[in-house]
C-alpha cells in the first residue's frame, strides 16, 4: 500500500492491471460495432485478415479469422469505409485491445444489399433467372450493340480488345447514363432501341467498376426484366470481377469485366487460324490411316478366301433355314392328319344325327295336311284330321280316326 496524498491506493503489478483491463473490456464489451476506415489491411496465407480501423482521432487494431471472412461479401482494402461486429480482446503480453471481428459489411451498404437480395429473391422466384431462358452467344457476330458510356472506361477496354481480336468486327455503341437517377431509364431505353432495330447479333451492356451505390443502375427492376425480354443475346459485364449486379443474372451470360465480354464475342484470329489447322491436321492423319487401312485389306484380298469367309458366316443361316423348313413340313403334315381324323369323326356324327339315318331306323315324320306343321303329339288333332306321313322312303296321306291320350 502507498500514501498519495493523504489517500491509500493499492500497487497493482503490471499483470494485474493488465488483467483488470482485460476483464472490464472483454466482459462489459463482448459484442459491439464500429465503424471505420480500414488500413493496412493483410490477408494472411492462411486466411485470416488483420487491419487497422480509424477515423480522424483514433485507430483499434483488428482481426479476422478465416471462418468468417469466407462470409464476407467484398475484399475489404486500405481505403474501405467497413461496420466491423465483434467483441473486445486485449493482448496483455503488450498491453494492447483490439477487436475481433466476427462481421463485416460496407457503410452504407448494409440496407442496399437488403434490398437487392430481396429483389434478387422475387425475380427469381418469377423465373427471370432460368438457366432454360438463357440462349448461346452466335461465334461470329458480325455486329456488337454496346450499351454504356461513351466517355467510359467500358467502351474503352471493349474496342480495344476488339482491334485486337477481330478487328473487322462492327461495334454500335449505344450511350447511355451508368450511374445516376437517369441511368435505369436510359440503359433500358438503348437495350429497347438495339431489339427494335436489330442493330447487332449480341448485346453488350456494362460499366467500370465502382461502390455499391455506383453500380445500382444495373439492379433496377425495370432494366433487369428489359435484359430478360431481350429478344437479341445479352452479356452482362458490369464492374470488375468481385462486383455484381441483378441483370448478371438476367443476362444470356455474365462477364467478369467488360474487357472479358468482348473477348467473349471475338474469336482471336489466331486461335480461328491455329483451330483451322489442328482440323486440317486430324483430317490428313484420319485419311492417311483409312488409306492404309484399304490398302491393307486390298493387299490381302483372296476370293477363295472371301467366298469361305462368307460360306462360314452363311451357313449357319442357311442350316437354320432347312431346319426351320423340316419343322414346319413335319408340322403341317401333323397338323393335317389330325384335321383329317376330326373331320371323319364330324363326319359320323353328323350322319348319325341326320334326319334320314333316323327315319331309316323306322322312325316317320306326320305333319298336318292344311298348316305342314310337324306334329309333336296329339294337342290339336280330331277325328278326320288330314295328315301326311314321310317314311325313310316315300310318304302317305291318311285321316286320323283315333286319338289317344
Amino acid at each position: 500500500m502507498a500514501v498519495v496524498n493523504g489517500r491509500e491506493n493499492r500497487i497493482l503489478s503490471v499483470s494485474a492491471l493488465t488483467r483488470i483491463v482485460k476483464e472490464l473490456l472483454e466482459t462489459g464489451l463482448s459484442e459491439l460495432t464500429v465503424e471505420g476506415e480500414i488500413s493496412n489491411f493483410k490477408a494472411a496465407a492462411s486466411g485470416h485478415w488483420y487491419f487497422n480501423l480509424k477515423d480522424r482521432d483514433a485507430m483499434i487494431q483488428a482481426v479476422m479469422f478465416k471462418g468468417n471472412a469466407r462470409s464476407v461479401p467484398f475484399m475489404p482494402s486500405d481505403g474501405s469505409l467497413v461496420r466491423a461486429t465483434g467483441s473486445l480482446s486485449v493482448y496483455e503480453a503488450r498491453g494492447q485491445y483490439q477487436i475481433i471481428v466476427r462481421r463485416m459489411e460496407a457503410a452504407g451498404e448494409g440496407d442496399i444489399l437488403a434490398m437487392l437480395e430481396e429483389r434478387k429473391r422475387r425475380l427469381a422466384a418469377e423465373g427471370l433467372f432460368a438457366a432454360e431462358r438463357k440462349r448461346p452467344l452466335p461465334r461470329f457476330p458480325s455486329r456488337v450493340v454496346v450499351v454504356t458510356s461513351p466517355t467510359g472506361a467500358a467502351i474503352r477496354d471493349i474496342l480495344t480488345v476488339l482491334r485486337r481480336r477481330n478487328a473487322g468486327m462492327d461495334v454500335i455503341l449505344v450511350p447511355a447514363a451508368v450511374q445516376g437517377e437517369a441511368a435505369p431509364r436510359e440503359l433500358r431505353r438503348g437495350l429497347e432501341m438495339a431489339n427494335l432495330h436489330r442493330l447487332g447479333d449480341v448485346i453488350i451492356i456494362g460499366r467500370g467498376g465502382g461502390s455499391l451505390e455506383d453500380l445500382l443502375a444495373f439492379s433496377d427492376e425495370d432494366l433487369v426484366r428489359a435484359v430478360a425480354a431481350s429478344e437479341i443475346p445479352v452479356i452482362s459485364a458490369v464492374g470488375h470481377e468481385i462486383d455484381w449486379a441483378l441483370t448478371d443474372f438476367a443476362a444470356d451470360l455474365r462477364a467478369a469485366t467488360p474487357s472479358a465480354a468482348a473477348e467473349l464475342v471475338s474469336e482471336s484470329g489466331d486461335a480461328m487460324r491455329d483451330e483451322v489447322a489442328q482440323l486440317v491436321a486430324e483430317l490428313e492423319t484420319g485419311m492417311r490411316s483409312r488409306l492404309e487401312s484399304a490398302r491393307a485389306v486390298l493387299g490381302r484380298f483372296d476370293p477363295e478366301a472371301i467366298e469361305g469367309r462368307f460360306m462360314r458366316l452363311v451357313h449357319p443361316l442357311l442350316r437354320g433355314l432347312d431346319e426351320a423348313r423340316a419343322g414346319l413340313e413335319q408340322g403341317f403334315r401333323e397338323r393335317l392328319v389330325g384335321a383329317g381324323h376330326r373331320l371323319a369323326l364330324a363326319k359320323g356324327l353328323i350322319e348319325a344325327s341326320s334326319p334320314e339315318a333316323i327315319l331309316s331306323r323306322g322312325y316317320s315324320i306326320v305333319r298336318d295336311a292344311s298348316t305342314g306343321a310337324v306334329l309333336r303329339g296329339t294337342d290339336g288333332l280330331a277325328r278326320g284330321s288330314p295328315v301326311d306321313i314321310r317314311f325313310a322312303k316315300g310318304s302317305a296321306g291318311a285321316r286320323i280316326e283315333e286319338i289317344r291320350q
